[in-house]
């Protein structure tokens, strides 16, 4: 079990920035990938970004030299950071987490989301 803690969602006008954050129960050295998707409504749920136990990232083209994952290992803490934000924007933002055991079941976890609009 890995429980995720979600803080920082909030109103903020196009082009302001906010910046979530999500802690884990557990050591983020022991999951295997931790990242950030959101949801809009009637929208399926979308990767956002992600971030490797080995510290390699990945984003979505959408938010590609506008959002910043980072973790802190000693907090088990993964953040992202978004600037120059957009109405598209706009969704819950849910924390992620991927653990691959050694029975080789990939297990997923997930935050209890985090609302950010972005208006005008």
């Amino acid at each position: 079990q890995v429980q995720l803690v979600e803080s920082g969602g909030g109103l903020v006008q196009a082009g302001g920035s906010l910046r979530l954050s999500c802690a884990a129960s557990r050591s983020i050295f022991s999951i295997n990938v931790m990242g950030w998707y959101r949801q809009a409504p009637g929208t399926q749920r979308e990767l956002v970004a992600t971030i490797t136990s080995g510290g390699n990232i990945n984003y979505a083209d959408s938010v590609k030299g506008r959002f910043t994952l980072s973790r802190d290992t000693a907090k088990n803490t993964v953040y992202l950071e978004m600037n120059n934000l957009k109405p598209g924007d706009t969704a819950v933002y849910y924390c992620n987490a991927r653990v691959i055991p050694g029975s080789g079941f990939p297990r997923n976890y997930w935050g209890q989301g985090t609302q950010v609009t972005v208006s005008s």
